[in-house]
């Protein structure tokens, strides 16, 4: 299992690559959402995929799954939700202030400075 993981996560770091060097501004934000999805998939993986009881240990505790590996990723993913969310609001202003996503063109001219 965790080879496919492997090849999974690979695939999302190479689209989001391909997507965060393109020249729209939507495809760099939807680039940034893909790369922390894979970077949640391998902690997870990296956290071994494991099945065992619940995280609370008691007195027959003999196999149980670790915790620390999914709170890691239950913050990661809070934080890049909050990112995601900041990189939407400056995309949508941007766009209403100079009407393109256009990263090349959002710099504009040296004639403007």
């Amino acid at each position: 299992m965790e080879i496919v993981m492997a090849f999974v996560i690979g695939i999302l770091f190479m689209t989001a690559t391909y997507l965060m060097l393109s020249k729209s501004l939507l495809r760099i934000i939807v680039g940034t959402g893909l790369l922390s999805h894979g970077a949640h998939l391998l902690l997870l993986t990296m956290g071994g995929l494991k099945r065992g009881a619940a995280p609370i240990l008691g007195e027959n505790a003999e196999s149980y799954t670790d915790p620390l590996p999914q709170a890691l990723i239950l913050t990661a993913i809070v934080i890049s939700f909050g990112v995601t969310a900041f990189f939407l609001v400056l995309a949508y202003r941007s766009y209403q202030e100079l009407g393109t996503d256009n990263v090349e063109e959002m710099r504009g001219t040296e004639q403007n400075d």
